[in-house]
């Protein structure tokens, strides 16, 4: 895929659109007014990878105290999340965020935005404007009879146009609605006329299931057109699913370094082993080394139930497991390299998977 250019700013060290690689971000859902669980859920996030993370600050008072916090406490850039009050955007920039998230149309004062991006000017904060069907200007929604993707384009060109205007060019743009159609249109519409970085994904996207789905269609649907700098999967679920759906959606799509495509049959009757436990087990392992910074020589690694998906559907996969009568088979573009037994099939693939490692072993600088 050819990507869309995009101007590249910086979220402290990390950097956003250009040439740099899609980031993925989430939310953290603990009440930022409790600072155990925002400790330990932002270390969860971490963990998992997660390379911008946003926290929602709805008071002057606990929240921005450990905002504050965890602001010297990570070394993963913070988004602020403000809503309506300008004070506390002003105030969540004094504690040192990489960026601040801000909806204009929330706002509704061209002397506080104004004050809002030149504070942000002044402390290299990225401002990041958001832009939702719920809060689209009425000009625009009857202009158009109601909510558009133009319609939220133009909406997020206006804001845009609006700060840059005050001085301020570090910005990022979301513009998201909460059924894909509109969202994917806004995000063309706007990634046409502009060249500041997109944020994108689908907004209240639902449960961990419905929403993993309706999240995946529409970034990457976007994504395959080149458009996207940063991700985040909405999910009513925890805000690690987000990440590690993220980067899978990533990985599908060959955005995520390193990060081989893991194939495995559906299983049918003529399956000799367990394939849903082995598969899950694989891709977990995978996943997990790719997280760490290692680095996997294999662009596809298959686990197949029986000879008719083993080594003749799935032969171009650089490693690949097969169940057969005798046991299973482990192969390499489609040759047979070992044949074991189903009792020690599944610890001899995760070996030969770790010999796939870069480096003997040793993570990538």
């Amino acid at each position: 895929m050819i990507r869309r250019y995009s101007r590249q700013i910086r979220l402290g060290s990390l950097k956003v659109g250009g040439d740099a690689p899609v980031s993925v971000q989430s939310m953290t859902k603990s009440l930022t007014s409790s600072y155990a669980q925002l400790r330990e859920e932002v270390e969860r996030l971490e963990d998992e990878g997660c390379e911008v993370i946003r926290i929602a600050v709805p008071d002057k008072n606990e929240s921005l105290k450990n905002l504050n916090r965890i602001v010297q406490e990570t070394t993963v850039p913070v988004v602020a999340d403000v809503h309506f009050d300008y004070e506390i955007a002003l105030r969540a920039i004094d504690t040192g965020v990489q960026g601040i998230r801000i909806n204009p149309g929330n706002i509704r004062s061209r002397s506080k935005l104004r004050q809002i991006a030149e504070h942000a000017r002044a402390s290299n904060t990225v401002v990041r404007v958001g832009v939702n069907s719920g809060s689209l200007e009425p000009d625009l929604r009857n202009r158009d009879g109601g909510v558009t993707g133009r319609g939220l384009a133009d909406s997020a060109l206006r804001h845009c146009g609006e700060i840059e205007s005050m001085g301020h060019r570090e910005l990022k743009v979301s513009i998201k609605a909460s059924d894909v159609e509109t969202t994917i249109a806004a995000n063309r519409f706007f990634s046409r006329e502009s060249d500041i970085p997109l944020h994108i994904g689908v907004t209240e996207a639902g449960p961990k299931l419905s929403g993993t789905i309706k999240s995946s269609v529409g970034i990457g649907a976007l994504l395959l057109e080149g458009i996207g700098d940063t991700i985040r999967v909405s999910l009513s679920a925890e805000s690690v699913e987000e990440v590690r759906v993220g980067h899978r959606i990533l990985g599908c799509l060959g955005l995520l370094p390193g990060m081989p495509e893991i194939v495995s049959c559906p299983t049918c009757g003529r399956k000799n082993f367990d394939v849903i436990s082995v598969a899950e087990r694989v891709e977990d392992e995978v996943y997990r080394l790719v997280q760490q910074g290692y680095c996997l020589n294999a662009s596809k690694v298959a686990v197949m139930g029986c000879a008719v998906n083993g080594p003749g559907e799935a032969r171009d996969a650089d490693l690949g497991l097969a169940g057969d009568q005798r046991g299973a088979v482990l192969f390499r573009k489609g040759e047979v390299v070992r044949r074991v037994t189903l009792g020690e099939m599944e610890d001899a693939f995760l070996k030969e998977l770790h010999g796939y490692i870069c480096g003997e072993g040793n993570q990538e600088e």
